[in-house]
């Protein structure tokens, strides 16, 4: 199902040029939003950086966590296997996990679990993240959602021992 899911958008990547400029874009530079909106929450005040520490380590955590499975685990990209036409260059290491998915949706969970509309916002980012990704056809589906399971997960433990070192209200720490 992996593969297949992985060849019916294959079809369409290169079809489309407005579809693969906004992909390549989200790809590339959609990332950045998560980095301004957590150094917006670093100065806007007490409790918003309280929140954007926490994401920030849960960022910095997931980034711990996707080299060292890419360190002892080897799953060939999309390209490297078949014939497909990739629309910006990627690297050759492993295509499990997505550095970029996992990273975003690290951001997106923290901050949904203080933030409702603002991680809602952020988490359909880091969807289409994920979907951008395998659109350039640097990431097979199962890779995108691997590494979004793992990024929220990374948050949700951030959070727990967060909670149990300072209690749930941000602002007493």
């Amino acid at each position: 199902m992996d593969l297949r899911l992985f060849q019916q958008m294959n079809k369409l990547s290169g079809q489309i040029s407005p579809v693969d400029h906004s992909m390549i874009f989200i790809s590339k530079r959609l990332r950045y939003v998560y980095l301004i909106v957590i150094v917006m929450l670093l100065f806007k005040n007490r409790k918003n950086k309280r929140i954007a520490l926490e994401t920030g380590s849960s960022v910095l955590i997931s980034v711990i966590v996707q080299f060292f499975i890419k360190l002892f685990y080897a799953k060939p990209r999309p390209f490297q296997k078949r014939r497909v036409g990739i629309l910006i260059p990627s690297k050759m290491d492993s295509s499990f996990p997505s550095k970029h998915t996992i990273l975003a949706f690290a951001a997106s969970t923290s901050i949904l679990l203080f933030h409702r509309k603002l991680g809602t916002i952020m988490m359909w980012m880091s969807a289409l993240t994920g979907f951008s990704r395998i659109w350039v056809d640097h990431h097979y589906p199962s890779d995108i959602l691997g590494s979004a399971l793992l990024g929220s997960l990374i948050s949700l433990v951030t959070r727990i021992v967060s909670f149990s070192k300072f209690g749930n209200n941000p602002e007493s720490s």
